[in-house]
């Protein structure tokens, strides 16, 4: 029987998880997306090529593996075609790529939907992409969706848009299906025919589990469950399936859009590394927040991930800074408090400041080699999780990786 190993972003999303994906896929025959949609982009670079996806998953430069989008993800029947278009055009074998039966369809109006209800919000507009992730997983719960097995019925999908009031898209959605129809599956009896066959299984999720819909900073969340749980209802897998659990934590922390953000820094820090990291958004250029490494939403991170071990990436982003800050706690009204009281007015973060370095990290390849204060910081993060660091990214080239 093969087992699946999970990947998942423990922060506010864009911790780095592609390119971590993409490093350990060469290891496993099947990478698979469990959640979210066209909003969560990943980004790898290979050289001077720098390839962003938004729906396929990270291990596609890995020849071997095949590629599962599952039916916890809710899809643009659009999006994935120019998907599907663009990799084959660089000469990638897109036949290895599959999508579940289950996987809901996102469709024009829930990007009309995501937009006007963002602009009815105001002041308190969640930050959302636009792109109708919200609306398709609206659908999907009071069981008016669409998935991509009923796109494969005719009549069905006639009157499932009919029932829409979006007829008018059924020629132009039926020319798109046949662009897709090679890739669909059922999903469940395609994965567990895997896993009983002894293969290995690398899942993958999207954004980071400090946007879970039920687990983080609500309401400022995505709107699926993107915590390691995620991956067994995403999937159609029990939990005795998985055996690892691999967080992928930012040697800082950032933040896209609205919601609470203890560790922010609004000042030449927190610009110097917006810079340095090269903090913009790979689906919407927004700039991201950014601020110290957060210790306290870390353990919370860990513990409702179950994490076995743990990846930093862009620690070379932190050389040259003198001092390094670290949130170690927070306090409302005097009193200690856990991570269930951010977005509480009040709250006052404790921060501890470590020494920095200089040296260039680039050309490092063992952890232990890592210059003194630097090693002491991947130590002080181990710490901070609980759990082993199994690599440290020390810069933006895929190959750039110290274990």
């Amino acid at each position: 029987m093969g087992k699946a190993d999970v990947v998942v972003g423990i922060q506010w999303g864009d911790e780095g998880k592609g390119r971590i994906v993409d490093y350990y896929a060469r290891d496993y025959d099947i990478v698979s997306r469990f959640g979210g949609g066209d909003n969560a982009g990943h980004s790898i670079r290979v050289g001077e090529r720098k390839l962003a996806l938004r729906i396929v998953p990270s291990g596609v430069l890995q020849e071997r593996c095949e590629l599962f989008i599952g039916g916890g993800t809710v899809v643009s029947l659009e999006g994935l075609t120019a998907e599907l278009a663009s990799l084959s055009s660089i000469g990638v074998d897109i036949s290895r790529i599959r999508i579940s039966d289950r996987a809901h369809v996102v469709f024009a109006y829930h990007a009309a939907a995501d937009k006007a209800s963002e602009e009815a919000r105001g002041l308190q507009a969640i930050g959302t992409t636009g792109r109708g992730i919200g609306p398709a997983y609206v659908d999907k719960v009071a069981r008016s969706g669409i998935t991509f097995g009923d796109l494969l019925r005719k009549e069905t999908l006639a009157d499932k848009l009919r029932f829409k009031g979006a007829e008018g898209l059924l020629p132009d959605t039926l020319q798109a299906v046949e662009r897709v129809r090679s890739h669909i599956v059922d999903g469940v009896e395609y994965l567990h025919g895997a896993l009983e066959s002894g293969r290995r299984v690398l899942i993958e999720g999207a954004q980071g589990s400090l946007l879970d819909v039920g687990y983080g900073t609500y309401p400022y969340v995505t709107s699926s469950h993107t915590i390691a749980g995620g991956a067994c209802i995403g999937l159609g897998i029990g939990p005795t399936a998985v055996e690892r659990v691999i967080g992928v934590v930012k040697a800082y922390c950032t933040r896209v859009g609205g919601g609470p953000f203890p560790s922010e820094l609004d000042d030449e820090n927190g610009e110097r590394l917006r810079v340095n990291g090269a903090e913009f958004g790979v689906v919407t250029g927004r700039p991201r927040r950014c601020g110290w490494f957060d210790a306290v939403a870390a353990r919370y991170a860990a513990r409702v991930n179950g994490l076995t071990s743990a990846v930093i990436t862009k620690l070379d982003v932190l050389t040259g800074f003198e001092r390094l800050g670290i949130v170690k706690g927070y306090r409302v009204g005097g009193k200690p408090a856990g991570f269930g009281a951010v977005g509480q007015p009040g709250l006052e973060v404790e921060v501890e400041y470590v020494e920095g370095w200089s040296e260039d990290l680039r050309t490092v390849r063992r952890i232990a080699d890592l210059p003194r204060t630097a090693l002491a910081y991947v130590r002080r993060i181990e710490s901070i999780l609980g759990v082993p660091i199994e690599r440290v990214s020390v810069g933006p080239e895929r190959s750039e990786l110290a274990s």
